[in-house]
């Protein structure tokens, strides 16, 4: 085996993950890591990166010292703020190069291979990215606070809250409220004290809940859907207004999704070519090959 290696990260709001190859591309290893969302949480993403980086390394057989012959490509969500990239490469392992971008740039390298197309992030959060005749394009990706209206932390808060308006009567205790009401003992300041503390993944773990109630049809839980649905096309519709040839949807939001978008959305989009973590491993590559196109190394 060739002492060359490749790695490659997928960080997002809720997991981390790595993806470790030789020069020929043939799967090493893969690990898993915890939130990786370095604007939000700096120490706490580089413990989950290399938690998960590790795990490929061991998974491969290979100690984790052999970084030094790894050239390793990060795509991090928080990524897109200039100080958290630079403080993300300082606090990483020794690398033999190390390249980070944001998480949306490795979902749509790898899901168009370096060609026109665009993505939707649809997973804790919610973005868009489009690189149309070398020109990229974000849409949205702002944070939590401000932005990410299409992702299941913003599907899951704003399950708490409606909840709380069916608790004081000002809505319907439909099944939906009613079970998220039943999981804090029926006690408004359980959760109030939940929402104090709780991260943009806690959030989001209310989201399998709200779909599968809107699948049996529960008023809050569909209105909560559909609104996550029109945000997701709203990024869509930007996406298409700037060029982007074709649009894949990513994220584990993506599918479930998927059926309420209008028929004309749908058509809009296709599947990728591969995954964010090939993506990741191709951005190394170019960055070790000094390319400035990877559509050579996709095919």
């Amino acid at each position: 085996m060739s002492k060359l290696l490749f790695l490659g990260v997928d960080g997002g709001a809720t997991s981390c993950q790595a993806r470790l190859c030789d020069r020929d591309g043939n799967l090493l290893g893969e690990g898993l890591g915890g939130p990786a969302n370095i604007h939000s949480d700096l120490a706490g993403s580089l413990q989950s990166i290399q938690a998960a980086c590790k795990s490929a390394y061991e998974t491969a057989g290979l100690n984790p010292l052999n970084s030094y012959q790894t050239h390793a490509g990060l795509g991090l969500a928080g990524a897109g703020v200039n100080s958290a990239c630079e403080h993300a490469r300082s606090g990483m392992a020794a690398f033999a190069s190390t390249v980070v971008e944001t998480d949306a740039y490795i979902a749509w390298l790898g899901a168009h291979q370096g060609t026109d197309g665009a993505i939707v992030i649809l997973g804790t959060g919610s973005c868009g990215l489009a690189v149309v005749n070398g020109r990229r394009i974000s849409v949205g990706g702002w944070g939590p606070e401000i932005s990410d209206e299409a992702g299941g932390q913003r599907m899951g808060r704003e399950a708490l809250r409606r909840a709380l308006w069916a608790f004081d009567g000002r809505a319907e205790k439909t099944q939906l409220a009613e079970k998220i009401l039943e999981r804090f003992a029926w006690d408004p300041a359980r959760v109030v004290g939940f929402a104090a503390k709780a991260t943009s993944a806690e959030y989001a773990e209310f989201a399998p809940l709200v779909l599968e109630c809107a699948s049996l049809g529960d008023r809050l839980a569909v209105t909560l859907v559909e609104e996550a649905a029109e945000a997701a096309v709203r990024l869509i519709t930007r996406l298409v207004d700037v060029g982007a040839p074709a649009i894949t949807l990513i994220g584990g939001l993506a599918k479930p999704l998927a059926p309420w978008l209008p028929a004309n959305v749908r058509g809009c989009l296709c599947e990728p070519k591969s995954d964010p973590l090939a993506g990741a491993i191709l951005m190394a590559r170019q960055t070790f090959f000094g390319l400035e196109s990877v559509q050579s190394l996709a095919s």
